[in-house]
């Protein structure tokens, strides 16, 4: 049989691999997940994703299961649990971050026609933005849209979500679908962006 052929950058790793071939540019609507995401992404800052993925469970735990409703609830007593887990990244302010971002998750879910879903959709008229980048070409880090979806997102409360971090979400959650052409995720990811 022979061997797939898939965007360079998650290399050989076998966790790596899997997050390329299973998640990595696959439309995502809920609006919990979509949270999710976005304070992972936020948590990435400085850092490397591999090191967010590996981590992501214990993220989950920590965080209960990214349950908005209940980390707008946290205070000082959640903020010093979280300081002391090892399992997570302890950055007060990346953890205080994802706290405000629930509360602006709260009231973005309430007062916006079709919540949290639309109001990020809305950025790439609910579809997927498909890019022709092919392997060994520059890949974009930010973008028009990333900078208006930044810009939107800090009005409303959120914190670590800049134009390249939102940039990011958005290859992650398939808003935009960043697969070089010649990886076989590239037809497979665009065809779930047109369902």
């Amino acid at each position: 049989m022979r061997a797939r052929t898939r965007c360079g950058w998650p290399g050989t790793d076998p966790f790596y691999v899997a997050y390329h071939d299973e998640e990595w540019g696959v439309p995502e609507y809920d609006p919990r997940a979509l949270y999710e995401k976005l304070v992972l992404d936020g948590f990435q800052a400085g850092l490397s994703w591999i090191t967010i993925l590996r981590k992501r469970e214990n993220f989950r735990q920590a965080f209960d299961g990214f349950a908005p409703d209940k980390i707008a609830r946290y205070g000082s007593r959640d903020v010093s649990r979280l300081l002391k887990n090892e399992g997570i990244i302890r950055s007060r302010a990346k953890i205080e971050a994802a706290i405000r971002g629930a509360r602006a998750w709260l009231d973005i879910q309430a007062q916006e026609p079709g919540g949290f879903t639309d109001f990020i959709w809305k950025h790439v008229n609910g579809r997927m933005v498909v890019n022709q980048r092919r392997e060994g070409e520059a890949p974009l880090v930010k973008t028009a849209m990333s900078e208006a979806l930044s810009g939107e997102l800090k009005r409303r409360g959120f914190s670590f979500v800049g134009p390249v971090i939102v940039y990011a979400f958005a290859q992650a959650v398939g808003m935009v679908n960043d697969h070089a052409v010649e990886c076989f995720r590239h037809k497979e990811c665009a065809k779930l962006g047109r369902a």
